[in-house]
């Protein structure tokens, strides 16, 4: 039995790999695949289809969030892993493999599932309302074994407008120290740093590739690592980021047709999914359209088909020929156009916007909001004051907002997205392996699962 490292490389790309020659020298000692991912290209519903083999038809996550009908309530991130349906790869394993270690750092849905050591971020939820860094591990003693030797999980390096290298950094080195004393079989590793200026800048420009050799110093020892226990290495992406800059807002549109409603609290608008015919949960260049009546599907299909932006609206048919046909998609699902991407604002006056849109607020938000990796591009400076005098509330033990994301104006800013199937393979995920014997010139999604098996020493090749 071959040991495993698989790296999640958020973003990767072929043409980003021209900027990294130690990831590049996996491939040149293996081999390289164009991946083909599945829809949508999220983070994940990805994920779980590389873990799985399974469409989101099958492991039921059709987004990194969607309406949960039973709560009446939009939910995004969630981090409880019974939400994955399917077998999962080390469930496959150890039918074959009695024992079989499995080390999970920092993929999704990791809480609760049925592997040997975890690391996931999770914040200390004060109840005063303060957030603080944190993460969360399995076995306990393992946070305090991690952060002794790493310091804190840099949560707010991790998303946000300061997220940068200094989490990535320290996801691989707790991902070193796990391989290190414990030699897991199969070692799951996020890697997010590529996702954060290739948004904020598009991949095209030069700052995009400057991730990429920074990102590419840093995967170094972890590959060492990998390479000093014989172990197989897998680097992988959920998808390429693309050039967009174009929002759209696909939730005034529902409201100004009268399908959406808001209720109003403190001078606030806020979505109201109970009373609404239509609504949209917005992620990345997918939204799901939820719609009450059955009756009302023709007129939202015709006004959102019309919407600026809107390359295409997936009805019944179009969801089930894509593997999305679950009970949890919207009745409708819209694919943007490859320069656009959707936004989840719904109100039409932004005095009139919720406190938490202003806020780096990913549970709270109806929706993805790419907006959150910027201070106000309308006020950049006002907006590094705020934080300033949050941060000083904060170390005084107040109660503070981190009020810094500007609204149109910080969606104006995003320059790049993803989340549609891609239309050129230098633009797409990519799929690296050390071991030559597997080689291939392209892989689905849906078959990495086998693809991990097999190099695993577990089944025999089907290549």
């Amino acid at each position: 039995m071959t040991k495993l490292v698989v790296l999640d490389v958020v973003g990767l790309t072929p043409r980003l790999l021209a900027h990294m020659p130690r990831l590049r020298a996996v491939a040149e000692s293996g081999f390289q695949a164009r991946l083909d991912p599945v829809l949508p290209a999220v983070t994940c519903s990805v994920q779980a289809t590389l873990l799985t083999g399974e469409t989101p038809a099958g492991h039921g996550i059709v987004g990194n969030g969607w309406y949960f009908r039973d709560l009446g309530e939009v939910l995004l991130w969630r981090q409880h892993h019974a939400l994955v349906g399917g077998e999962k790869v080390w469930e496959a394993a150890r039918r074959r493999q009695p024992g079989y270690t499995v080390a999970n750092i920092c993929w999704w849905y990791a809480m609760g599932a049925d592997v040997d050591w975890t690391v996931t971020p999770r914040p200390i939820y004060r109840a005063d309302g303060r957030k603080e860094p944190d993460c969360y591990t399995d076995p306990p003693e393992l946070h305090d074994e991690l952060t002794a030797a790493l310091g804190t999980f840099p949560l707010f390096s991790y998303w946000g407008p300061g997220a940068g290298m200094a989490s990535s950094r320290w996801i691989c080195a707790a991902a070193q120290r796990v391989m290190a004393a414990h030699d897991p079989d199969l070692t799951l590793v996020y890697v997010p740093h590529l996702d954060y200026d290739l948004q904020r800048f598009g991949p095209s420009d030069p700052r995009a590739a400057a991730a990429a050799a920074e990102l590419d110093t840093v995967l170094d020892p972890l590959l060492r690592a990998a390479a000093g226990r014989g172990a197989t290495v897998v680097a992988l992406s959920e998808y390429g980021i693309t050039e967009a800059r174009r929002p759209v807002d696909v939730n005034r549109a529902l409201r100004a047709d009268g399908l959406l409603r808001v209720h109003t609290q403190d001078g606030m608008e806020y979505l109201d999914p109970w009373t609404s015919r239509a609504f949209a949960v917005a992620d990345h260049q997918i939204a799901h359209v939820y719609v009450k009546n059955p009756g009302d599907l023709p007129r939202v299909a015709k006004v959102l088909a019309g919407l600026p932006g809107v390359a295409g609206v997936l009805d019944a048919d179009g969801k089930r020929s894509h593997g999305l046909d679950h009970p949890r998609a919207g009745e409708l699902v819209l694919v943007a156009e490859p320069d656009a991407w959707f936004t989840y604002y719904y109100w039409l006056d932004d005095a009139r916007a919720p406190d938490f849109a202003r806020l780096v607020e990913i549970h709270r938000k109806p929706g993805y909001d790419p907006a959150e990796l910027f201070f106000d591009p309308s006020a950049p400076a006002a907006a590094k004051r705020r934080a300033g005098i949050a941060l000083a509330r904060k170390k005084l033990g107040m109660r503070y907002l981190m009020s810094v994301v500007g609204l149109d104006a910080g969606a104006r800013a995003v320059r790049g997205s993803h989340g549609r199937l891609p239309d050129h393979p230098d633009d797409g995920p990519v799929l690296l392996c050390s071991d030559p014997a597997a080689g291939r010139d392209d892989i689905a999604a849906t078959e990495v699962k086998a693809l991990l098996l097999e190099l695993a020493g577990l089944v025999e090749g089907a290549s």
